[in-house]
């Protein structure tokens, strides 16, 4: 069973989902009336009443919920199957924020042949005690509820697995079209708080147009607008409301804005932080009625350039291939890689970048690195740019370049999340390039890495340490970027001095869903720091409700259901000057680091050399290394790997 990251969790300024845990089967709640007579989108009645014959399964939906865009082509399909045995389905939306006609685009777009329902003011929702988008009931013949909860436990918060564990809803079904009572009738479902209407006299002095869209501008507009990746708008009083709760939920729970340092290390230009006093206004607001207010006090909505977000148009456009690529609608897609050749014959210095995905709701994130041809002056791994939903756009500071030398290609990696409809893709970079004269520093990326770890099964706090130890003397750091996969739990970075060691960055909490980049206030000397060394742990326990397979060891791979321990670290170095690198090695015993090169390199040939030829080729090695050391250690470049060749690089390590 394998997980995949998940895009919905990834767009959303203002929302997130609780997590779908089944509970032990209990009693259903009594609830007094499950009968309804509702309006349909297309102009019809539907209706639940005495003398119903067979099974109804009731599915509260919601228009804007990702959760209920995902699961729609699967309901769909349940139907299609028990239609024959006498079972219906029947979807309603309660959601205040929803209208009629959202809700006959939500049925057009996922191809809904079933019922859809409009519930003005939630009565159906109250009587059934519904919570949630998506959460279903199953109603036999005598109008009791005999299943309530979740349809399966495929979706968890931010993250999916490729097939469910569990198909609750469908065992329900089997169970009581066999005539036996139903394993589990009550799990917890996950998603949307549905959008109530609010009854209740007004209790605050707070108003909608004068306290809280101008929080909300600050805090969640970025994202949450027209045209952009959140899947709602939080630009109009309707729809806040009806999201309210959920707001109120993710913010409670410190989700929401999303942002994963802890302030008490290290200051970042893009850091994402509501002020205590902004969450209790909202807080407040939400719990004394949410009053609209007088129209004059509505602050004018932030100003957001369309498109490309730099000072001006990009000096070239670079398309990741000639035609979309196609995204399916459910499953899992793995990293795809597109190498294109931008026809730079003279060496280039960009000093600003933007990745813009082709269609924000599928790109979970974008990787652009630089290919150079072989023998050209490079250095770093080749980090160009990247994408991740609400990263904001930053120019390079002043006099600072990225060189990418003449005859370079540029590699897109690509990671798309399905979203329930089949989607198409073309993402793009634009660059801006500066004059070289004008270019003091170059800016290039540093990797720390282990590749030499194995999670033990069920382990939930599992270290692995990592280090830069070659560093510029005269060079100064710009950002850190953390990476690991979906068992990755916390991310810890020192800057080792003379006598101590500072810690440059904290997340106590990662999460593989945003991959920030931590921008530095301001660009911090590396002449007093002898290494950059890092502790990243991983939970591999039953507990981290996005683990693939507790049960297995986990060693280094591309895939998400393997595991990285990586960080990179943007650098820049002043040009003209002789390179002063330092390099602090730790001590290790020659017997110890002997027994541990032979150990390396016997794993590596076993690991890598599926063709047990003795070497491993280009096309043998995962695209993770490839990308990360097999140009550095195919010294004859014959994109090929021997033992001689794989020793040597293992003996300029310091340890493993």
């Amino acid at each position: 069973m394998t997980y995949r990251s998940f895009g919905f969790a990834v767009l959303l300024c203002a929302i997130h989902f609780t997590a779908a845990v089944a509970e032990d089967a209990g009693s259903e709640p009594q609830v007094p009336n499950t009968t309804f007579r509702l309006p349909t989108v297309d102009g019809k009645v539907v209706e639940l009443a005495d003398g119903s014959a067979g099974l109804t399964v009731v599915c509260f939906l919601g228009s804007e919920c990702p959760l209920a865009r995902l699961y729609g082509p699967g309901l769909n399909k349940l139907a299609a199957e028990f239609e024959s045995q006498g079972v219906r389905f029947v979807g309603i939306n309660s959601n205040l924020q929803d209208s009629t006609e959202d809700v006959r685009e939500y049925a057009k777009q996922y191809a809904i042949t079933f019922p859809m329902a409009k519930d003005y003011e939630n009565k159906v929702a109250d009587q059934y005690h519904a919570k949630r988008t998506p959460e279903v009931f199953v109603v036999d013949e005598q109008l009791a509820i005999r299943y309530r909860g979740r349809i399966d436990d495929q979706y968890l918060p931010g993250r999916a697995r490729t097939k469910p564990a569990r198909e609750d809803l469908r065992i329900a079904i089997e169970e009581l079209l066999s005539g036996k009572p139903v394993t589990m009738a009550v799990t917890e479902p996950n998603g949307c708080i549905i959008g109530r209407e609010k009854k209740g006299e007004v209790t605050t002095d707070l108003t909608f147009t004068k306290d809280i869209a101008g929080i909300l501008n600050q805090h969640c507009v970025e994202c949450h607008r027209p045209g952009e990746i959140g899947p709602f708008s939080l630009t109009d009083y309707d729809e806040v409301i009806g999201w309210a709760d959920m707001m109120l939920e993710t913010i409670d729970d410190g989700r929401m804005p999303p942002w994963h340092a802890n302030p008490q290390h290290g200051e970042f230009s893009n850091a994402r932080h509501m002020p205590d006093a902004d969450k209790q206004a909202f807080t407040d607001w939400v719990e004394g009625g949410m009053p609209y207010g007088d129209v004059k006090d509505l602050p004018e909505l932030p100003k957001f350039a369309d498109g490309w977000l730099m000072p001006h148009e990009p000096d070239v456009v670079v398309e990741m291939r000639e035609r979309p690529f196609t995204v399916p609608a459910e499953g899992t897609v793995e990293y795809q890689y597109f190498v294109v050749d931008p026809g730079f014959e003279e060496d280039k210095w960009v000093t600003g970048s933007q990745v813009i995905p082709g269609n924000r709701g599928v790109v979970h994130h974008c990787i652009v690195f630089i290919r150079p041809p072989d023998g050209s002056d490079f250095r770093g791994i080749g980090w160009l740019s990247a994408y991740v939903p609400g990263q904001r756009f930053t120019m390079l500071p002043p006099h600072r370049g990225r060189k990418i030398p003449a005859g370079s290609k540029l590699v897109f990696q690509m990671h798309y999340t399905p979203n329930g409809s089949e989607q198409e893709d073309l993402t793009k970079i634009g660059l801006l390039f500066g004059e070289e004269q004008d270019i003091t520093h170059e800016v290039l990326t540093l990797v720390g890495i282990d590749q030499e770890f194995e999670i033990p099964p069920y382990a939930a706090d599992y270290p692995v340490e990592g280090r830069v130890e070659r560093l510029p003397n005269q060079g100064e750091l710009l950002a850190i970027v953390p990476h690991m996969h979906l068992r990755g739990k916390s991310f810890r970075l020192f800057g080792k001095h003379e006598t101590d060691r500072e810690v440059l960055l904290d997340v106590p909490q990662y999460d593989f869903n945003w991959q920030h980049v931590y921008e530095l206030a301001e660009p911090m000397p590396l002449s007093s720091v002898k290494a950059l060394e890092f502790t990243v742990k991983f939970d591999n326990s039953k507990a981290n409700l996005a683990n693939p397979d507790p049960s297995q060891h986990v060693s280094w791979g591309d895939q998400t259901w393997e595991e990285m321990a990586v960080a990179f670290f943007e650098v820049a170095i002043p040009r003209g000057k002789k390179d002063e690198w330092k390099r602090d090695k730790k001590p290790v015993d020659p017997q110890v680091r002997e027994k541990e090169i032979q150990e390396f390199v016997a794993t590596f040939l076993k690991n890598f050399d599926k063709d047990g030829d003795g070497e491993v080729a280009w096309l043998e090695a995962p695209l993770g290394f490839r990308r990360f050391g097999f140009r550095n250690i195919d010294k004859d470049k014959d994109r090929r790997l021997t033992k001689s060749e794989v020793e040597a690089a293992a003996r300029q390590k310091n340890r493993f």
